[in-house]
């Protein structure tokens, strides 16, 4: 029987605008996402060694966790190594199935939401147990679509990403393109060589504000120093204010200062590390992460009254994530001859051609707009101890109750514009 491709895995996710919500993956996977996330992480710095980076093993995870439910053999049992975790197992179901609800209870202006859509081409049948458990999964949908008609499908997956998203119709114009090719042709045959069969995609859209938020008054123009010793004026936002902070040690002694910033409602932060030593390399803290590592941030953290300089930066992350999954662990999905998914449908002999993922991140004063023009004021300055990040620094968006990962990336460059 010929292989037909699961045309696209595109793990697609616009973090709208930097915020803040209510999201659980349940505190007992919290070691397994971190380490997930961790090893995601270091991966993609083997390749984007030399720009800003940002991902979220969050939706990577919960997209392959839909993979999981219709896997079979070896196929399954290495997306099951790599992720830690059966998501056809009972106990993993309930933990994923209120998962959309709790996240889309938004308070106080600050809103977390997640959603997965399966698009299948028209005449495939799926297996009703796929069927049931994929629909309970990460508030999943399974949706007919005919590929062979570009431009409607265009126009579909459009209209899905816009309502689940929120984002603009130009990152969604964009992101149709990617999944399906130009749409310009009628052609049957696809940027991938055939006609596309099924099409996976996740977004997660992120919308809040900073607990405290910071001052436009207080932002000023100062120096940021990149990873080959050059410096650039960039945008550096402050405060002085209470947050949780920590100083720890590398394998080589070499210490870093990892900070926390709450955002409203306190159930999500943002974790800022950087070497200690302006000296040190970011890399070298980066390949020193693990599970272990994050998790003693918790019991290192005290509370302690800072000046905090944070820079204003934005980015968007477009990765194959193929040759990324591959490096995990996850080859027989991509595999023609070795695949198995009989679990999604007995009929069609399917295997992922393409896994795209898709990040935009926007770090503000307000934490949710744009930045407008601001005043440039000297700062008055305390004798409070003082958290600069004027350099390259590591940013982890987590959710406080579990430690689950919702993104993780780096800064190398404040001012580099997204792609």
């Amino acid at each position: 029987m010929q292989k037909l491709p699961v045309a696209l895995l595109p793990l697609c996710l616009w973090l709208v605008k930097l915020s803040h919500g209510n999201s659980s993956l349940g505190s007992g996977f919290s070691e397994l996402h971190t380490e997930f996330a961790v090893s995601l992480y270091q991966t993609l710095t083997e390749t984007e060694n030399n720009s800003n980076l940002i991902v979220s093993p969050a939706s990577v995870s919960l997209s392959l966790g839909l993979l999981e439910l219709g896997a079979k053999g070896e196929t399954l049992s290495q997306l099951e190594r790599t992720l830690g975790y059966n998501a056809k197992d009972a106990g993993v179901q309930d933990v994923f199935s209120g998962l959309h609800g709790r996240m889309g209870n938004s308070t106080h202006g600050v809103q977390l939401r997640l959603a997965n859509a399966l698009f299948i081409q028209s005449g495939v049948h799926l297996h009703p147990d796929f069927t049931q458990h994929a629909s309970a999964w990460g508030n999943s949908s399974l949706i007919s679509m005919n590929f062979s008609h570009p431009n409607h499908t265009h126009s579909q997956l459009q209209q899905w990403t816009r309502y689940h998203s929120n984002a603009d119709d130009a990152r969604v114009r964009q992101t149709g393109k990617e999944l399906l090719g130009s749409g310009e042709s009628q052609d049957e045959t696809s940027s991938w060589g055939s006609l596309p069969r099924m099409a996976l995609v996740s977004t997660l859209v992120f919308q809040g504000a900073w607990q405290k938020q910071f001052l436009f008054t207080e932002t000023q123009n100062l120096p940021f120093t990149l990873s080959d010793g050059s410096t650039i004026k960039v945008p550096m936002m402050y405060q002085s204010t209470e947050v949780n902070f920590g100083q720890f040690h590398m394998h080589s002694e070499q210490r870093y200062t990892v900070l926390e910033l709450p955002y409203l409602s306190r159930s999500l932060s943002l974790l800022l590390a950087l070497p200690s030593d302006r000296k040190t390399p970011l890399s070298h803290l980066e390949s020193q992460l693990s599970a272990h590592v994050v998790g003693l941030w918790d019991t290192g953290l005290r509370r302690t009254k800072m000046d905090v300089f944070l820079p204003r930066f934005k980015m968007r992350g477009k990765f194959n994530l193929k040759p990324v999954l591959q490096s995990l662990g996850v080859s027989h999905a991509f595999d023609p001859s070795a695949a198995d998914f009989r679990g999604i449908s007995e009929e069609e002999g399917l295997y992922v051609s393409e896994a795209v993922h898709e990040t935009m991140i926007e770090v503000t004063e307000e934490g949710t707009k744009a930045a407008a023009a601001t005043a440039m004021v000297l700062l008055k300055r305390s004798r409070a101890p003082v958290f600069k990040a004027d350099r390259p620094f590591l940013f982890l968006l987590r959710q406080i109750s579990t430690g689950s990962i919702l993104f993780i990336g780096r800064v190398l460059n404040p001012a580099e514009q997204p792609a």
